[in-house]
């Protein structure tokens, strides 16, 4: 692989995008995944797994505030936080801005991608891995969740798409979800990120929709537009007692400021209930067209 050429992500069989290269900073595999992280003009640094693009410069923090931020300030005091996944480091930076967290853990399988991460893309954590309040876990996410009987106020899926045989494919089921809902507190939130909300592919997030209401009292889906994705991207918040599109813009102006959120890019107070307001196709694919996803019946991502 050489500086000055097209790289291409395959989205489906019929489209496919490209992007012209300036710079490689790494190019190699792990144990478990193919890792790139490149220059790629007016994204600048972004790093694909698989082939498929994760996060880019240009918008990396519209992805990891709309994750993170809604669940987080719907809970009313959040000190525990769980993250599955998140090698950048970049949803944990997130987590910490708030100042109510006491300690949070993240969980990733892949140690090389992390140390990759905090090498070449340093930018995207911040500082978040040396802060105190963090603990790093190195191991399987789903091995963490059923053997664990810790209690987290929030906790938050930032794992990569299910793939064939990736390391992703049993921690969208019910029986992962089943889990996770043991290992939040009575008040707790669990957020997913859920893939495409594209009018295309957005079958994944309908599927997430219909597994996570076999077993919570709250769910709620919502989107943002990524502009390094070319499509609107999905997130699933459910809970066990607090409605996320309840809160009014002053309640969550008020949780922003008791915590002393600062250096946000998209999220604001105003912004926070019009996420959960989803175009007609989506709100009636998410609502009634999904699928239980199932350790038996995984779903395979195959645009």
């Amino acid at each position: 692989m050489r500086d000055g050429f097209w790289f291409s992500e395959k989205y489906t069989d019929e489209l496919q995008f490209l992007y012209k290269v300036n710079k490689i900073y790494h190019h190699g595999r792990t144990e478990l995944q193919t890792v790139d992280i490149l220059d790629v003009g007016i994204y600048g640094k972004t790093l694909f797994l698989d082939g498929k693009i994760q996060s880019a410069a240009i918008d990396e923090a519209i992805y990891h505030e709309a994750l993170v931020h809604p669940a987080m300030v719907t809970h009313p005091n959040p000190q525990n936080v769980l993250i599955a996944g998140g090698g950048e480091g970049a949803t944990l930076r997130e987590v910490l801005k708030h100042s109510s967290v006491k300690r949070a853990v993240m969980v990733d399988i892949d140690g090389e991608l992390v140390e990759l991460c905090r090498k070449y893309m340093p930018e995207w954590s911040q500082g978040a891995f040396e802060d105190p309040r963090t603990e790093l876990v190195i191991g399987d996410a789903r091995e963490y969740i059923f053997n664990s009987d810790e209690k987290f106020d929030v906790i938050i899926s930032d794992l990569t798409e299910p793939l064939e045989e990736g390391p992703s494919m049993y921690l969208f089921t019910k029986e992962f979800y089943d889990a996770v809902k043991k290992r939040l507190n009575d008040d707790g939130l669990l957020v997913v990120q859920s893939g495409s909300a594209d009018i295309f592919y957005h079958q994944f997030f309908a599927n997430i929709g219909a597994t996570l209401r076999e077993l919570f009292p709250v769910v709620r889906g919502y989107h943002a537009f990524m502009f390094s994705f070319n499509m609107d991207w999905a997130f699933t918040i459910a809970s066990k007692r607090y409605v996320p599109d309840a809160l009014t813009a002053e309640d969550v102006e008020r949780r922003l400021e008791e915590r002393g959120v600062s250096g946000l890019v998209f999220y604001h107070s105003e912004l926070h209930r019009s996420l959960f307001v989803l175009p007609l196709y989506l709100k009636k694919s998410f609502e009634s067209r999904g699928k239980v996803i199932t350790d038996a019946n995984p779903f395979i991502w195959k645009a």
